[in-house]
């Protein structure tokens, strides 16, 4: 008799069990089902009003650290002194590399051998006003700058552009949407969920490591024309819908 009702317990328990996996897995594939996924993509372009450049100076080969470290300090503090007369704010001037380094020369005789130091150093600007950035290369090459490189333009706010993409983005999504179901013959509901993707493309301008000779000495300075172009502004939305 106990072991009936045992038996008799253990069944219903399994049953519950089953019913009751029955019911998720049920309830997951109603949620999974019955969805459509559709994505749209919004492109904006506006004129870019950051500019970023990197100016540096490369010592060549001295006899000393110390010869080197000075020639590299006065060369760039005459640099920065230039920089702040063309309106470019500390907060924009940032050293991004300072390199001390031991000059080697290798011959079949001696081997390796120490020659000198040098001393590279960058510094990495933005540029608010996009109309001096000829000037800004010209006059700190003029001070001892011999490398310019990897220029590029960004919008400092592109909050307002992004919300214009996205607009369009989610336009294209739904118009997108309503053809494949006029030509499948889908029925569409509610919009369930809003997937973003936004990823601004950014298009350098290089003038990259170019050795200038633009010293203060120099029988004519060129000033560089430097075109800023447009920027474009990219968001991609995928909008989910419910079937009926």
């Amino acid at each position: 008799m106990k072991k009936s009702k045992f038996v008799l317990g253990l069944l219903l328990i399994l049953a519950t069990t089953a019913v009751s996996i029955v019911s998720v897995v049920m309830a997951l594939k109603n949620n999974n089902q019955d969805r459509f996924s559709v994505v749209g993509s919004g492109t904006v372009y506006a004129k870019a009003d950051i500019a970023n450049i990197e100016v540096g100076l490369n010592t060549g080969t001295k006899k000393t650290a110390a010869e080197a470290t000075v020639e590299s300090t006065n060369k760039m503090n005459a640099i920065t002194t230039e920089l702040t007369k063309l309106g470019v704010a500390d907060k924009d001037m940032q050293t991004s590399n300072y390199t001390l380094s031991p000059v080697y020369n290798y011959t079949n005789t001696k081997g390796q051998e120490l020659t000198g130091y040098e001393v590279t150093q960058t510094l990495t600007l933005k540029i608010r006003d996009l109309t001096k950035i000829g000037d800004i290369i010209t006059k700190t090459t003029e001070q001892g700058a011999n490398q310019v490189g990897n220029i590029s333009f960004t919008i400092d706010d592109e909050f307002a552009l992004k919300n214009q993409a996205r607009e369009l983005a989610i336009s294209k999504a739904k118009e997108k949407a309503t053809l494949i179901a006029a030509q499948s013959g889908m029925k569409l509901g509610a919009v369930k969920s809003v997937i973003e993707n936004a990823d601004p493309v950014v298009s350098p301008i290089m003038y990259t490591n170019a050795k200038l000779d633009m010293t203060a000495g120099s029988a004519q300075t060129v000033t560089p024309n430097i075109q800023t172009g447009q920027n474009e502004i990219k968001v991609d939305v995928t909008l989910v819908y419910e079937v009926k």
